[in-house]
């Protein structure tokens, strides 16, 4: 997908709400959307950007950030502020804590408050719960199978059982049947997921039909990481990956028929007929803070991922910015071109991915028990470098042991939002 093919009227002015956004891939996505947009739009539109960070204070540094990067993209450009040629940009921030339920909810309540429709929501935020690397393991899987260690690594180290803070303050109200949420878990998922269901009347009221609804997932979210036993991973060191693994799920079977009752739980249709759709991306393998490191094995590790790039993997953007391509594509792209690559290749993750020299573009992502569109019979066409070795092409027994387990995620989302959802009103009373 190396076109870029944006617009039409259906989105003159446009919402965009972007989470995490003040470092790291979400602030690469929200420049990357800035320069697309100001470059691939008419004087007439226009495009407010919502951004949420932990706090004010990385609010207003972000929002100072993003204002002068806008000031020198049109300096780049050779385009001034009020040239009436321009699109024009607008900045908003909000402050949420995904890992408190309470803040999701005043969030959304504001945002239900503010705004009049919104188009798009890219759920960037997250947290890794990484302590290091297994380096044994490391230099065995560098040394005896480097493209595979470095684009499918197995060997990070996450911390385990990692909990919120406390949600519910009144010891008098009854507890749910699982009192606990997991970090990883209600940082990358459930808080989003609450977010979401909170502002559905905003998305059902995009202009740009219908809105959209984008996870953002990972390279690395492993098959074999992922437990219905124990949704939130909270006795396993593998909660990120899990994280995202559920994700996928969740993304990819969306508009399946066996999973309508509890997305529609999720998403209520609106009278308009125009549910929100929900996408997934990934930002390919890129160089972010979201591991902690020496600043030396920092270099070492970029290093690695640009030799990785040289010898082939499609997988290494390297900088953030260029891992922004597929979710911005996403954003922007109209629903005509979105409809049209899936109507010929099926739903998909879709991975910010590079040649050798770097140019990028959004190609369709491998997910085990899905393939690349979720349509049977169809080959993996990647190539084999860009293949994890467990994978394989989709059969018809995978794709319905893959939509059921949907449908078994989507049922226990929505037992645990009505759950806190009930939990938090109690106390309220």
């Amino acid at each position: 997908m190396t076109d870029r093919h944006y617009g039409g009227d259906e989105d003159v002015h446009k919402y965009v709400l972007v989470t995490g956004a003040n470092g790291g891939l979400g602030y690469a996505i929200c420049c990357r959307l800035i320069d697309e947009f100001i470059l691939t739009r008419p004087s007439s539109h226009s495009m407010r950007l919502i951004i949420t960070t932990r706090d004010k204070t990385k609010s207003h540094d972000t929002i100072a950030k993003l204002k002068d990067h806008i000031f020198r993209t049109r300096k780049h450009h050779k385009v001034h502020e009020k040239t009436p040629l321009v699109p024009k940009i607008y900045l908003q921030s909000e402050q949420v804590d995904l890992c408190q339920l309470r803040s999701v909810q005043i969030l959304a309540k504001k945002l239900n408050r503010s705004l009049p429709e919104l188009d798009t929501v890219i759920l960037n935020a997250g947290h890794g719960g990484f302590t290091g690397l297994d380096w044994p393991l490391a230099i065995w899987a560098i040394l005896t199978n480097f493209r595979q260690a470095i684009m499918f690594p197995t060997f990070k180290l996450g911390s385990v059982g990692d909990l919120t803070a406390p949600q519910i303050l009144d010891t008098s109200v009854s507890r749910p049947r699982s009192t606990q949420l997991g970090q990883v878990f209600c940082s990358n998922v459930f808080g989003h997921y609450m977010l979401v269901h909170g502002i559905a009347a905003l998305l059902s009221n995009s202009s740009a039909t219908p809105g959209r609804v984008i996870w953002i997932s990972s390279h690395e979210a492993y098959d074999s990481t992922f437990s219905l036993d124990d949704i939130q991973r909270l006795s396993s060191p593998v909660a990120y990956e899990s994280s995202k693994r559920l994700t996928d799920i969740l993304a990819l079977t969306s508009r399946l028929p066996n999973t309508q009752h509890w997305v529609d739980g999720f998403l209520p249709p609106p009278s308009n007929h125009r549910p929100p759709r929900q996408y997934v991306a990934h930002p390919g393998v890129c160089a972010t803070n979201i591991m902690p490191m020496y600043w030396i094995l920092t270099y070492a590790m970029t290093a690695a991922f640009y030799l990785a790039r040289w010898i082939g993997s499609p997988w290494h953007t390297v900088t953030p910015y260029k891992g922004a391509c597929a979710p911005v594509w996403l954003a922007l792209a109209s629903q005509q071109e979105l409809d049209a690559v899936e109507a010929d290749g099926g739903v998909a993750k879709w991975g910010s991915a590079v040649d050798w020299q770097g140019e990028e573009r959004a190609s369709r992502t491998e997910v085990q028990g899905w393939g690349i569109g979720g349509k049977v019979g169809d080959n993996v066409d990647l190539p084999k470098n860009s293949r994890m070795k467990e994978g394989e092409d989709l059969t018809a027994d995978g794709k319905e042991h893959f939509a059921m387990l949907g449908r078994s995620c989507w049922q226990a989302m929505e037992n645990l939002r009505v759950e806190w959802e009930e939990l938090l009103k109690e106390e309220d009373d």
